[in-house]
């Protein structure tokens, strides 16, 4: 139970920021949001405020923001068409009622001879007795009504189209941009929470670093005259280079001084490998500017390795093992909260940062495929054609539904390996 209590609420806190930062800079935008939907499937709860219906909703397995514009609109009036217009103190109509007028008393049908509700918010009709035509003003925020549910009407200003690119393409990178935001933070509280590791070390008795000379306290500054800003990188330096001569460069009570080792050979079965090492462990510290530091650093960190194992495609040892989908997820929520807190929100962040790279791929439906329409368009200097958008955007999400199905199942069989 604390499993699935774990993988809601960290899937729920990444998608809710992830849908948030479209949000936040679509609306400041101008740009009309017509649902803020936290899942996917049937409405659990709903409720509206600013012209927004905010939603959360049965799978916990993503969620989106729908921006007036981005599709073309379900609701279409022509001329002939009769609708019921009901009006507020000012004769301005503020909603349509475009089917099950009986249920409508209230509301005025008339026979459509004109209709704007894009630019110029009007409607015309012809007067039965008089013939003439009259003329209705269209409130900004009329409500269509379509089988009983309403839905604001968008003017051309309130639509992603009319915005400026560099605004449209803010809504679009928000939402990855927030997801980094939020994994940086959660970094900088775990490293200043939990302390992390220094380049200040206490030697292992016996170890070729004692024997060197070192001494709890030195803090290594370099390995063969390479800066080692922090103790992963320090490690690194190290564990590349097995039974080789070093020199170690060190300050102690203020002062540099470098010794020369020859590092020992430690095996690691998990990745068929030797890395070198001269027997050390850190000392930690807890102080906010060294979390800020570390926490760059973990985060470039997770923000790159999902490139490394992309690189495998083009050497052939790419695996979709390497690949997991909500199942492997949840596996690894569980190991996470085995673990302790400290790893279930390290996992939280390496899942933000990831979902925020992912996001921005250059694949239709995603994020990073909306933004290279954009380019596109800045480089054409008009739109690419609504028809064609949406025939690449759905192809572009089928495929990644098809990847997302490959992807689980490939999960739901390592479970019965």
């Amino acid at each position: 139970m604390n499993t699935l209590l774990a993988f809601i609420a960290i899937f729920s806190v990444l998608v809710f920021v992830h849908e948030w930062g479209h949000l936040y800079f679509a609306k400041r935008a101008g740009i009309l949001c017509y649902e803020f939907a936290i899942g996917m499937g049937p409405k659990l709860f709903a409720f509206e405020r600013n012209d927004t219906i905010y939603t959360v909703r049965l799978l916990p397995i993503g969620g989106y923001v729908r921006m007036a514009g981005e599709e073309p609109e379900q609701t279409t009036i022509r001329p002939g068409y009769e609708i019921g217009l009901v009006f507020d103190n000012q004769q301005k109509v503020t909603e349509i009622i475009i089917n099950n007028k009986s249920k409508h008393p209230e509301a005025h049908v008339v026979q459509v001879e004109k209709i704007d509700l894009i630019h110029e918010l009007f409607i015309e009709t012809i007067d039965d007795e008089t013939g003439e035509t009259v003329r209705y003003e269209v409130h900004e925020k009329a409500m269509l009504v379509q089988d009983e549910v309403a839905q604001i009407n968008a003017p051309w200003h309130r639509q992603f189209g009319s915005k400026s690119l560099p605004k449209r393409a803010m809504a679009i990178f928000a939402g990855p941009l927030m997801n980094f935001i939020l994994a940086f933070i959660i970094l900088i509280g775990l490293f200043w929470g939990f302390g992390y590791n220094t380049n200040q070390i206490s030697p292992v008795e016996g170890s070729v670093a004692a024997e060197s000379g070192l001494m709890e306290g030195d803090t290594i500054v370099a390995v063969n005259g390479e800066q080692a800003d922090e103790w992963q990188h320090l490690v690194n330096l190290i564990s590349e280079r097995p039974n080789e001569e070093i020199t170690v460069t060190y300050e102690r009570d203020g002062e540099q001084q470098s010794v020369t080792m020859t590092t020992d050979t430690d095996y690691v079965e998990e990745i068929d490998t030797e890395r070198g090492v001269i027997g050390i462990a850190p000392m930690r510290a807890n102080d906010f500017l060294g979390a800020v530091s570390n926490a760059g650093s973990e985060f470039v960190m997770m923000a790159t390795s999902i490139f490394d194992t992309l690189a495998l495609i083009f050497t052939g040892e790419f695996s979709l093992d390497y690949i997991s989908g909500p199942v492997g997820i949840y596996n690894f929520t569980d190991a996470a909260v085995a673990a302790g807190l400290y790893n279930v929100l390290w996992f939280a962040a390496l899942l933000s940062v990831n979902l925020g790279v992912i996001n921005l791929f250059p694949i239709p439906a995603l994020d990073g495929g909306r933004l290279m329409f954009l380019g596109y368009e800045a480089i054409r200097g008009k739109p690419v054609s609504p028809e064609k958008e949406g025939a690449i955007q759905f192809v572009g999400f089928a495929l990644v539904m098809l990847l997302m199905i490959i992807v689980t199942w490939n999960d739901i069989s390592k479970l019965f390996s």
